[in-house]
C-alpha cells in the first residue's frame, strides 16, 4: 500500500462475530473525516484513512463493547474468566434464582418475574443496544432476531424462557469468540517470537535498542540461545539456527559468515555479529504475520456462499415467522400459542452456528499451515488445494537437488589420476553447470591439475570444450562430440557403457582425443531424497495425475520420471512450453497446480491454479507471488498442505450442511405445534458449538505423513 500519512492501523479487542464486524466496519465509513475503512475480523484489526481519534474509533463500537489498541502493543492479557464473564455469570445466577423461586414461591409470583428481568437486563444489554440499533437501520441480523425474540417473549409474559435464551445466547456467542480466538493463536504465537530489543553496535558504541528504530547498517549481537531480532547477514561467527519460526523445519541449520538469518529464528549455540538488512516491517516473519492475516480475511467460496445465502435466509426467517404468528389465528388458532410459535421461529433461525462455520475453518487451517512453514495466501487456495486432482513439478531444484554430482566413472586406460586431470583441467576453465560436479569430484579424489599445461583453450558450442595438453588436443564433452572417434574405435565397450547411463537417465561427459576416448563420465541431478515418497503419498491422498516438466532431454526425464512415480513425464521444454502445457491443460481437462521453486517458471506458477513457491524464506517476490508458499526448501510439506486442504474443505462443507441441515428439522416442528424457546436456543447452540469444535480440529493436522 502507498504511503499514506491518514492511514491508522489498530488491533480490536472485543469484536464477537462477523456481524458485528460488519457493523462496526459501517459504523467507522459513516465517522465524518474516514474516508476508507476495512475491518478483519479473522485477524481482529481494522485499517483506516483519516483524521479521527480513537475515543471516536471506540464510540463506533460501543455496541458490542469494543477496545481499540496500537497495532505494535503487546495483546493485553486476558482477564480471568469471572471477571471477563462476569455479566453472565451474573445473569445466570438471576435464572437460577428466578426458577428457584417459580418453585418455592409461585409461578406468577413478582420476585421470580423480577429475577428474570434482572438476568435479560444484565446478560443482554450488549444483544440489545446492538439489536435495536439495527431495527432502527432495518438490518436484519442474529442480534436483531434475538433482540426481537425476547422483547415478543417479554411482551406475551413468558419472562423465564426469554431470560434463558439471553443466557445461552450470551454462551453462544463466548463459544464463538473462544474459538476465534484459538484459531487465531497460531498468528499471535508467530507475533511473539521477535524479541522487542536487541543489542547492537552504531557508531562504534555498542547499546540496546527497541527494534523499530534499528537501521539497516546496524551490527546486532546474538549470543547462544537467543532469539534474533532482524533479518541480516552473518558478518563474524558461526552457529546452528533454529529456524522451525520461519520455514517450519524441525532441524537446525548450520550457518557461517556471509550466510542470511531472520527475526524469530533462535541462535542455538555460537555468539553471532549479524548486519541488519531490513527494517523491523519488512522482515520475513513481519511478511509472513502481516500477509497471513490478510488471507485470513480473504473471503473463500464456500464464504462468499454463505454470506449470499445469509443476506436472504435471516428475511425469509422474519418473514417466516410473522406468517406462523398470524395466519393460525386468523384459521381459528390461539394467538398467545402461535405468537410464542413465531418467536421460536426467529430464535431457531438465528444463523449463528451457519455465520462461523466457515471462517472458523478457514482461520484455523491457514494458521495452522503458518505454523509449519507453509504460506497459504487465501481461503480461495485453501479451498482449491483441497479439490485439485492434478499437480505439475519443474524438475530442477524440485523433484531434485538441483545440482547434478558425479555418479559414474569407466576408465579405459590404465593411468587413471592422469586422465582425470585432464578433464579437470579442462573444466576448470569452463562455465558449464556440470564443469563443477566434475572438480567437485576431481578435488574428492585428491587429482591435481596445477602442473599441467594447457593451451589453445576453446568452447565447441553445444558439444564440449577442448585445449591443448602434453602437446596433444584434448577433448570434453558430449557423445556427439566423439562421433568419430567412437565409430572408428568401434569400441563396443565404450557404446555399451555409454548406452546403460543414458538409459539411467543419466547425462554422460566423455573425455579422449582424436584417436581414443581415455574416460566416461556419468552425471546426474539427483532427485531429493524425499521426492518418491511424496509423489506416492500425494497420489494415495487423491492425487490422480502428476506431471513432470523439464527442459531435460526425454530419455534422462523418462527415467527419472519412472524412478520417481509420476504419472507423465513432459521432456524438452521451454519455460514458454511449460506456460503453454499449463493452459492447454486447463482447457482439455481440469484445474492443475504447479510446483516450482520461487523464481524459475514464474508464467506456469502465475497461469495455474494454485501456483506453489518452494523454498521462500527470505524471497520477497516470491512471497507476494505465489498463491502458496513453502517456506523452507522442503517438499514434504506439500502433502501436508494438500491434507490440510482437504481436511479443510470436507470441514467447510460438514458445517454448511449441519448448520442448515438442524435449522430445517427444528422448524419442522412448528408444524404439529412442538417447537419451543428451549429447543429452538439449544438447537442453535448446540449448532454453533459443534461447528465450531468441529472447524478447530483442524489444528490437529500435523506435517507426520
Amino acid at each position: 500500500m502507498p504511503s499514506n500519512p491518514d492511514h491508522q492501523t489498530y488491533r480490536v479487542e472485543g469484536l464477537s462475530c462477523t456481524n458485528c464486524a460488519k457493523t462496526f466496519e459501517s459504523n467507522l465509513k459513516n465517522i465524518n473525516g474516514v474516508n476508507h475503512a476495512e475491518v478483519n475480523f479473522a485477524a481482529s484489526k481494522i485499517s483506516l484513512d483519516g483524521q479521527v481519534s480513537v475515543q471516536q474509533i471506540e464510540r463506533a463500537g460501543s455496541f458490542d463493547n469494543i477496545k481499540i489498541a496500537n497495532e505494535d502493543d503487546s495483546p493485553s492479557k486476558k482477564e480471568p474468566f469471572f471477571i471477563r464473564y462476569d455479566r453472565l455469570i451474573l445473569a445466570t445466577l438471576f435464572v437460577i434464582l428466578g426458577f428457584a423461586g417459580s418453585y418455592a414461591l409461585d409461578e406468577n409470583h413478582y420476585i421470580p418475574t423480577l429475577l428474570f428481568a434482572l438476568a435479560i437486563v444484565t446478560g443482554g444489554l450488549t444483544l440489545f443496544r446492538a439489536g435495536f440499533m439495527n431495527l432502527t437501520r432495518l438490518q436484519f441480523d442474529m442480534k436483531t432476531l434475538m433482540t426481537i425474540a425476547v422483547t415478543g417473549a417479554v411482551i406475551i409474559g413468558e419472562w423465564g424462557e426469554a431470560a434463558v435464551v439471553v443466557i445461552l445466547f450470551a454462551i453462544s456467542e463466548a463459544l464463538e469468540s473462544y474459538s476465534m480466538d484459538k484459531a487465531r493463536a497460531s498468528i499471535r504465537s508467530l507475533m511473539k517470537l521477535t524479541p522487542k530489543e536487541a543489542q547492537i553496535k552504531r557508531n562504534g558504541v555498542e547499546q540496546t535498542v527497541a527494534i523499530k528504530n534499528i537501521v539497516i547498517g546496524d551490527i546486532m549481537f546474538v549470543k547462544p540461545g537467543e532469539r534474533i531480532a532482524m533479518d541480516g547477514n552473518i558478518v563474524s561467527g558461526l552457529s546452528s539456527i533454529d529456524q522451525a519460526p520461519i520455514t517450519g523445519e524441525s532441524i537446525p541449520v548450520e550457518k557461517n559468515i556471509d550466510d542470511p538469518v531472520y527475526a524469530g529464528t533462535i541462535n542455538q549455540n555460537g555468539f553471532l555479529e549479524i548486519e541488519v538488512t531490513k527494517k523491523s516491517d519488512d522482515t520475513t516473519i513481519a511478511k509472513i504475520i502481516h500477509l497471513v492475516e490478510e488471507a485470513q480475511a480473504e473471503r473463500a467460496p464456500s464464504q462468499a456462499f454463505v454470506d449470499r445465502f445469509a443476506a436472504y435466509y435471516t428475511p425469509v426467517i422474519i418473514l417466516i415467522a410473522l406468517l406462523v404468528a398470524v395466519i393460525p389465528p386468523l384459521l381459528g388458532g390461539t394467538w398467545s400459542t402461535w405468537i410464542y410459535q413465531g418467536l421460536a421461529v426467529l430464535v431457531v433461525g438465528c444463523p449463528c452456528a451457519l455465520v462461523i462455520s466457515t471462517p472458523v475453518a478457514i482461520v484455523t487451517a491457514i494458521g495452522n499451515a503458518a505454523r509449519n512453514g507453509v504460506l497459504i495466501k487465501g481461503g480461495v487456495y485453501l479451498e482449491q488445494i483441497g479439490s485439485i486432482k492434478s499437480i505439475a513439478f519443474d524438475k530442477t531444484g524440485t523433484l531434485t537437488n538441483g545440482t547434478p554430482v558425479v555418479t559414474d566413472v569407466s576408465y579405459f586406460t590404465e593411468d587413471h589420476n592422469k586422465v582425470l586431470s585432464y578433464a579437470a583441467a579442462l573444466e576448470a576453465k569452463s562455465q558449464h553447470p556440470l564443469a563443477k560436479a566434475i572438480l567437485n569430484y576431481t578435488a574428492e579424489q585428491n587429482v591435481s591439475f596445477s602442473n599441467l599445461n594447457l593451451e589453445q583453450f576453446t568452447t565447441i558450442q553445444g558439444k564440449g570444450i577442448q585445449g591443448t595438453i602434453d602437446g596433444k588436443m584434448v577433448y570434453v564433452g558430449s557423445a556427439d562430440l566423439f562421433t568419430k572417434t567412437l565409430e572408428e574405435s568401434n569400441s563396443q565397450r565404450i557404446k555399451s557403457q555409454l548406452m546403460n547411463l543414458q538409459s539411467e537417465g543419466k547425462t554422460v561427459m566423455l573425455c579422449g582425443t582424436d584417436t581414443e576416448v581415455f574416460l566416461l563420465i556419468g552425471l546426474r541431478d539427483e532427485p531429493r531424497a524425499e521426492s518418491k515418497s511424496v509423489i506416492k503419498t500425494l497420489h494415495n491422498l487423491g492425487i490422480k495425475h502428476s506431471f513432470m516438466l523439464t527442459g531435460d532431454h526425454p530419455k534422462t526425464a523418462v527415467s527419472l520420471g519412472k524412478e520417481l512415480g509420476v504419472t507423465n513425464t513432459n521432456a524438452g521444454l521451454l519455460p514458454e512450453d511449460k506456460l503453454q502445457f499449463i493452459k492447454q491443460y486447463q482447457k482439455d481437462h481440469e484445474t492443475i497446480a504447479m510446483v516450482g521453486d520461487g523464481i524459475n517458471d514464474t508464467p506456469a506458477l502465475a497461469a495455474s491454479n494454485v501456483g506453489i513457491a518452494m523454498g521462500t524464506a527470505g524471497t520477497d517476490s516470491a512471497l507476494e507471488t505465489a498463491d502458496v508458499a513453502l517456506m523452507g526448501d522442503e517438499l514434504q510439506k506439500l502433502p501436508f498442505t494438500v491434507k490440510l486442504s482437504r481436511k479443510a474443505l470436507a470441514i467447510i462443507k460438514q458445517n454448511i450442511a449441519f448448520a442448515i441441515g438442524i435449522k430445517i428439522v427444528a422448524l419442522l416442528l412448528v408444524i404439529p405445534g412442538w417447537l419451543t424457546l428451549w429447543i429452538a436456543i439449544f438447537a442453535d447452540m448446540g449448532a454453533t458449538l459443534l461447528v465450531t469444535l468441529n472447524a478447530l480440529r483442524l489444528l490437529k493436522v500435523t506435517n507426520k505423513l
